[in-house]
């Protein structure tokens, strides 16, 4: 399969030249990768490293977290089937996830038993907190400096987003996906996680360097590889 014509957007740099590009990318493919993010690799390393570790516990270790589609913590095998998200009919997804999210209240009853809830930790890997929590403090300033170029490339004043994102509701989920020698042969039609569209305002993607496996739908190409 050929590689997907996307542009990579260098946040160090000036964005005005670079605004075509986004502008384009988002409307034939609705992604783009971006560089120059600054956000620290060794701390992403060590968080792949510590969840690494959990993935691998026994399953009868891993259920004790075992939510449903939506809650904080552990997603097992087949739990979720993200093709249905794009209206794609497909058997259940083999990846696993440890899944997070905003929890710092707002003072809002209503709101915060909706969408700040505490998250679970696994008490087996109690190093997997400090790393996270350091790791979403950088995320979410790079969320919004993609969010200000977007609002830029709109045309609009540069906090066209970022205005509204003083306390955002956001999902983080560690996704793993486990060879063959794991999951046996996939079924006809089964992905480690199926294609789907995200909900939400926009998704950072940190793909783990030298590994393939992502792809992307674009207008001119269909589903290609992630260069």
């Amino acid at each position: 399969m050929s590689e997907a014509d996307l542009p990579v957007i260098d946040l160090t740099r000036d964005p005005a030249p670079q605004l075509p590009a986004v502008d384009r990318a988002l409307r034939e493919a609705g992604f783009l990768l971006v560089t120059g993010h600054g956000v620290d690799p060794g701390l992403r390393a060590a968080i792949r490293e510590t969840a690494r570790a959990f993935f691998h516990l026994p399953a009868a270790v891993k259920e004790r977290y075992a939510v449903r589609v939506g809650g904080r913590g552990w997603l097992g095998p087949g739990a979720e089937a993200n093709g249905y998200a794009e209206g794609t009919a497909t058997p259940p997804d083999l990846k696993e996830s440890l899944s997070f999210a905003a929890e710092e209240p707002t003072g809002d009853p209503a709101v915060d038993a909706e969408w700040f809830l505490p998250n679970t930790w696994p008490e087996e890997v109690p190093e997997l907190k400090p790393l996270v929590e350091a790791y979403l403090a950088q995320m979410k300033e790079l969320s919004d400096r993609v969010l200000d170029l977007l609002g830029t490339a709109l045309g609009e004043e540069r906090d066209f987003f970022t205005r509204h994102t003083g306390r955002p509701t956001f999902g983080f989920n560690i996704n793993w996906y486990p060879g063959r020698e794991r999951t046996g042969e996939p079924e006809p039609g089964q992905f480690r996680i199926g294609p789907h569209t995200d909900f939400g305002t926009v998704t950072v993607l940190d793909r783990e360097a030298g590994k393939g496996g992502l792809q992307v739908f674009t207008d001119a190409g269909g589903w290609q590889d992630a260069p």
